[in-house]
């Protein structure tokens, strides 16, 4: 932007380490590595478990939750967090046993209440430690169900996951699986109301996941040239006692012109008369090692940031930092500060309304107007500081 303040969605974004259009911090486009999931696969999965997360959540609750058919698909982090709440509970119950990787759900803070009044038959109105621990039971007991539907296979011995942790956060302070991951989506009903709860597996993880239920991608077979380019590398036209010969019958010099002779054809239909001369290879090597020649591979000069980096933010996210509010500065002499009593009014250079400065470790990042919250202060954020400003600061 030219005024150098930029939307709240690409707070959010700068938050997480990924810019709006889709680049990481390098300039070049991010992606996890790549996999094959099976999505039908998968979602006959999670049509299994849609009947036993209803029968979980009810027995918990005392209730009568209905579960809607379950979606699976393929997303990434940006397609997910169009669909979510501004604040949103995350449980983080990744694999650590049998398959290692990111596994987490989702769910809004409201259905985080509703399931804590209707287990404890009492309302709140906001989300404590008391209903993380209730919403985290009921994950660790989805994820089991899930582990025995996986367990029944016999490809995933072992399999195990961690202690359930939960979160109450912005969504854009989420940890997401990187790249393409698979997005369980479980709607559900009670008293009239809706909620979801939405299950993230990472792609590695969804993977093998298919794979011991059954599924996969079959990678096609690389094609077979079978022309004059065997020396440069390319695969060579099949040789005799190396396939099924090409039969023809040729006449051939020196056994009479009316007997037929079967021959061994070379490939591609062409025939070489037999003349006492040994057959040459049509390949073109004429019995001559000819090496296979490569095109060299110049490394990127571009510093990528691996998907471990951009994940490591998440090691600081409970790091405090003293964020302070800047109302303006003056300077004094000595003399003038020493001569301060109780009512003396200090004139700063700051106009009135115009805005403040908010610091982070003594250093600026963005302007805001003071507001006033029941008997508090309070500063509303108006404008982000652009990197340019914020490094032309630096000395």
């Amino acid at each position: 932007m030219s005024d150098g303040a930029i939307s709240q969605d690409e707070i959010d974004a700068l938050l997480s380490g990924v810019s709006m259009d889709g680049l990481n911090s390098s300039g070049q486009v991010s992606s996890g590595p790549a996999v094959h999931i099976d999505v039908p696969t998968l979602q006959g999965l999670a049509d299994e478990l849609k009947p036993k997360l209803e029968a979980n959540i009810n027995q918990y609750t005392n209730a009568s939750f209905s579960a809607g058919n379950p979606v699976v698909e393929l997303v990434d982090r940006d397609r997910v967090l169009s669909r979510l709440p501004e604040v949103v509970i995350g449980v983080m119950a990744d694999y650590n046993g049998g398959i290692n990787g990111e596994h987490m759900y989702l769910l809004a803070p409201e259905f985080a209440q509703k399931l804590f009044s209707l287990v404890n038959s009492e309302e709140v109105t906001e989300v404590d430690d008391m209903v993380l621990s209730v919403v985290s039971e009921i994950v660790a007991t989805h994820v089991s169900a899930q582990i025995n539907s996986l367990d029944a296979t016999g490809k995933l011995p072992g399999l195990s996951y961690a202690t359930p942790d939960c979160v109450n956060e912005p969504k854009a302070m989420v940890r997401f699986p990187q790249g393409e991951f698979t997005l369980c989506t479980y709607p559900l009903t009670v008293d009239g109301e809706a909620f979801t709860l939405w299950e993230c597996i990472a792609g590695d993880i969804s993977e093998k996941m298919s794979a011991a239920l059954g599924g996969g991608v079959e990678e096609a077979a690389p094609a077979m040239d079978f022309g004059m380019g065997a020396s440069m590398g390319q695969p060579a036209a099949p040789q005799m006692g190396m396939g099924q010969p090409q039969m023809s019958m040729q006449p051939q010099m020196g056994m009479g012109m009316g007997m037929a002779q079967p021959q061994m054809g070379m490939g591609m239909g062409m025939q070489q008369p037999m003349m006492g001369m040994p057959q040459m290879n049509m390949g073109m090597n004429m019995g001559m090692n000819v090496p296979n020649v490569q095109s060299l591979q110049y490394p990127n000069l571009q510093t990528a940031m691996n998907p471990g980096e951009q994940g490591n933010i998440g090691l600081i996210m409970d790091v405090y930092m003293e964020m302070t509010v800047e109302l303006g500065r003056t300077k004094k002499s000595i003399k003038e500060i020493l001569g301060m009593g109780e009512g003396t009014i200090i004139e700063l250079e700051k106009l009135a309304g115009e805005p403040v400065d908010i610091l982070v470790n003594h250093k600026q990042i963005a302007k805001g107007e003071v507001v006033v919250i029941d008997e508090n202060f309070g500063v509303r954020v108006t404008e982000i500081l652009s990197p340019m400003e914020r490094v032309s600061d630096v000395r």
